[in-house]
């Protein structure tokens, strides 16, 4: 695959996938604030934000990890997935990540629609927040510019209304960007 990567997009890219596995074969025994850091760094130093109508020619597109290192950009969404990839091959649990539409205020005059990753040390605690906006990771109690709408991972979805109300059960995830990057994962350059 680095190969066929380097031959469509040059000898940087191959340079991106190459750190990142680097990355991913990091101690998995440093603990989880540590991870989160390093990945979220990583990304936020790696990768240019565009929007998808520049990246990919489209209004809306999610990028595996690979598209995106492959390209070297990426739009919000991509860079709150390759984050919540990487942080499972590292080994946190799913139950600790979400991937979280919000509204983030203070950029522009309306309100952003953004994702950002949500990373949970345990069930009811304030989840810290890995973003490429502010790349510095805060709780999300430090981030009243973020307003979430609903979150998701593979295990399903949460309404942030339900969360207000106690009732923070799952759904099913039946986003449909997630299914169409789920079925291109680990495919990217397949002829």
């Amino acid at each position: 695959m680095l190969d066929k990567v380097e031959k469509k997009y040059g000898t940087a890219s191959k340079q991106r996938l190459e750190a990142w596995q680097v990355l991913l074969s990091s101690d998995k025994n440093i603990d989880d604030l540590k991870k989160i850091k390093l990945v979220n760094d990583f990304f936020n130093q790696q990768i240019v934000f565009v929007s998808d109508a520049q990246n990919w020619g489209v209004e809306d597109y999610w990028a595996t990890p690979v598209e995106m290192l492959a390209k070297g950009r990426g739009d919000c969404e991509d860079f709150a997935i390759a984050k919540y990839f990487s942080l499972l091959a590292l080994g946190l649990a799913e139950n600790k990540l979400r991937i979280t539409y919000v509204q983030a205020s203070g950029f522009g005059p309306n309100n952003l629609a953004h994702m950002v990753l949500s990373y949970y040390p345990k069930p009811a605690e304030m989840p810290f927040i890995l973003d490429n906006l502010i790349p510095e990771i805060r709780q999300a109690a430090l981030r009243p510019d973020l307003t979430p709408v609903y979150s998701f991972n593979g295990q399903g979805l949460w309404l942030a209304k339900d969360r207000s109300n106690g009732n923070a059960s799952a759904r099913k995830n039946n986003i449909g960007f997630w299914s169409k990057l789920m079925s291109r994962r680990g495919h990217e350059f397949d002829d």
